[in-house]
């Protein structure tokens, strides 16, 4: 089974083929990066004209890549939501119109569960049951993968993701976006113990929620006050101290997820799971515990059309199909019950 995949959620227009839910065909990424930087982040209005520019010489050349034609599509995927409602509605619409005039079922994706299956694609005998960790620009999240269509959920952000916190971060210090990156190369030559920045939900101890506004707000202020007293800003040091508080927060609630539910393979997800900070900490600590670690290739961590292709092949399994009155969903919820976690 072949499908054809559209991604448009943010920033990046995506377009895969992806076979048998595992092996990518194609998969071709055309980023705005370049674009938006000088605005300091993304712009929706712009990343929605680029779309539409962008979407059907990218789709073309993810069937040539492929070595396919129209015709030996078997179905359409498409990111339904969450992300930016304008970028969101050119692929829904892109697909909807493939779908129609090839008389093919059409697939809506939840943009979170793509990436979370992005780790099928690179380990062929990965399956479920097991925990994933997501961290992204707009979610962090701990979440129950029971089987391919059955997910419960453990903890989450209850305000800022950890990458939009980098990414703000970043632009206080004076680095263009995306941030996240600069912040992690940053680190690598500061000092972690230098500065002490709060923890967050250091008083509730059996939550695997996750804060970072509080912490966001406490690195800013930092820099302020510093600035204001024409004290000189160790920025390697601010990077490595925040970037530590981040990743001991995150990785310390996966730690205490794995030895609440049991499980023995930990799949990381998201755009942030490239911060090399984050993967060497999680590395050591599921090595000491004789856990699995799944960790996608950047490639497969950004936003991509493959992993909403492998993610539309198991929905497409259980016929779990969308109609021609689609709507994109900047706001979709991550449908998911709550885990029943041991005390």
């Amino acid at each position: 089974m072949k499908i054809l995949a559209f991604e448009t959620s943010c920033d990046e227009t995506s377009c895969a083929v992806v076979e048998d839910g595992r092996r990518i065909c194609s998969n071709v990424i055309s980023t705005q990066i370049a674009i938006h930087k000088k605005f300091g982040g993304v712009v929706p209005e712009i990343a929605s004209r680029h779309h539409i520019e962008d979407v059907l010489p990218v789709a073309l050349e993810a069937l040539r890549e492929a070595d396919c034609t129209w015709d030996d599509i078997d179905a359409i995927a498409v990111t339904e939501g969450p992300g930016l409602v304008g970028a969101l509605l050119v692929g829904v619409a892109a697909a909807k119109a493939c779908a129609w005039a090839l008389n093919k079922p059409l697939i809506a994706v939840n943009h979170m569960e793509g990436h979370i299956f992005a780790n099928l694609l690179q380990y062929p005998d990965l399956e479920p049951p097991f925990l994933s960790l997501v961290v992204s620009g707009g979610h962090t999240m701990l979440v129950v993968v029971e089987d391919y269509n059955t997910f419960k959920l453990l903890g989450q952000t209850r305000d800022d993701a950890a990458g939009e916190t980098f990414d703000k971060i970043a632009r206080v210090m004076g680095f263009p976006y995306p941030g996240g990156p600069h912040i992690d190369r940053l680190a690598a030559e500061g000092n972690a113990e230098a500065i002490h920045f709060p923890i967050p939900l250091r008083r509730e101890h059996d939550t695997l929620d996750f804060s970072f506004s509080g912490l966001k707000s406490a690195v800013i202020n930092y820099i302020h006050t510093a600035e204001m007293k024409k004290q000189e800003v160790n920025k390697a040091d601010v990077a490595a101290s925040f970037q530590k508080t981040v990743v001991d927060d995150v990785v310390g609630k996966a730690m205490q997820a794995l030895e609440r539910t049991g499980f023995k393979t930990l799949a990381l997800a998201g755009g942030v799971a490239a911060n090399h900070g984050l993967r060497h900490t999680l590395e050591e600590e599921c090595h000491k515990r004789g856990v699995r670690l799944c960790r996608p290739d950047p490639v497969l961590c950004t936003d991509n059309g493959a992993m909403i292709g492998c993610r539309a092949y198991y929905m497409a399994q259980a016929g779990v199909y969308a109609p021609l009155t689609l709507n994109a969903d900047p706001r979709l919820p991550f449908l998911a019950e709550q885990f029943e976690l041991k005390k």
